[in-house]
């Protein structure tokens, strides 16, 4: 199924607040569209219009009930408490989705993802949820091609997200589609947060806490991000923490969560990003501006990362202005 269409007027999301609900997560729609001044409506409602219980000491009343989801052009559906995340649908809620017009865009975060494999939206497609929930999620729904191991997947007209701060990841991934990088980044500039999280769930999995007195490798990160135009290897990343590489690749593996190889390629194709973003410099350019020895390798790891060529991606989100 295609990518939905923006119409020419303002964009309409409708966020579905179920029992249970995350006020966190419930607020992140809000907060990230609503930021984009005159481009998205922002609607609230609950399966039948009434208040809702969250997770928190307090319930939430909204204004609206089911009929304006079959109004919308984009349906969020935040987490909710997981006991209440089973493999069927409450009727209730079965109803409120079946009022939904074929194509809107759909978008969950967390357990959210749950409601939409329930209806059977996610079978023989891709998806995610949060990490904790995995198992969970696949003896539930065998169906859906589940990976535990990203932020957040778009799929076209279906995104799903992992817990927490990925809804604010997808949310910024949507605005970044449908109206640019610019207009993305002064968002994320505005809530205080990335304009993107390169890496995936696993490095927010429980990992072994280093102990106090032993050095990090915050330091050497650092230095490496200052030197990516460099071919460095592990052997120069342990040497500038002063480690052993056996030590030095241990340590950094249990604080963030991935390999140091691997995270010096999601720095330089983050870095490579901006400059696409920002520069009208040649992919050849910032190939080596980045670290990456040829123009190819930029490429393939560029693809690797978000599926599409360093131009591709340049006339995408290159935007023409910020929103005032």
């Amino acid at each position: 199924m295609g990518r939905t269409t923006l119409p020419e007027s303002t964009h309409r999301i409708v966020v579905l607040a179920l029992d249970g609900v995350y006020p966190f997560e419930l607020g992140i729609p809000n907060r990230i569209f609503g930021s984009v001044r005159g481009r998205y409506e922002l609607l609230t409602c609950t399966v039948d219009g009434r208040p809702v219980c969250t997770d928190a000491d307090f319930g939430i009343a909204v204004e609206h009930g089911p009929e304006v989801l079959r109004t919308a052009d984009t349906v969020v559906i935040p987490p909710f408490d997981l006991a209440l995340a089973t493999g069927e649908l409450p009727d209730p809620v079965s109803d409120a989705l079946a009022v939904i017009r074929p194509g809107t865009r759909l978008i969950s975060i967390c357990t959210g993802a749950f409601v939409l494999a329930a209806a059977g939206l996610l079978d023989d497609r891709p998806a995610t949820t949060h990490w904790a929930l995995a198992e969970r999620f696949r003896q539930l729904f065998p169906r859906v091609r589940l990976d535990p191991e990203v932020l957040f997947i778009d799929d076209g007209d279906i995104l799903t997200s992992a817990g927490a701060a990925s809804g604010i990841d997808v949310c910024l991934h949507v605005v970044r589609t449908d109206h640019g990088s610019q207009v993305a980044n002064h968002v994320a500039r505005a809530c205080v947060v990335p304009p993107w999280r390169e890496g995936g769930q696993a490095q927010y999995i429980e990992h072994p806490v280093p102990d106090s007195s032993a050095t990090t490798t915050a330091a050497t990160r650092q230095w490496a991000l200052e030197h990516l135009h460099l071919p460095l290897t592990l052997t120069d990343l342990a040497g500038q923490a002063q480690m052993s590489v056996r030590t030095f690749a241990r340590r950094f593996q249990d604080e963030v969560g991935t390999s140091p190889g691997r995270w010096l390629i999601q720095q330089r194709v983050s870095r490579a990003r901006q400059l696409l973003e920002t520069s009208d410099l040649s992919v050849d350019r910032i190939a080596g501006q980045v670290g990456f020895a040829t123009a190819t390798s930029l490429r393939q790891h560029l693809h690797a990362a978000i599926g599409v060529a360093p131009l591709t991606y340049r006339r995408t989100f290159r935007a023409t202005r910020v929103p005032q």
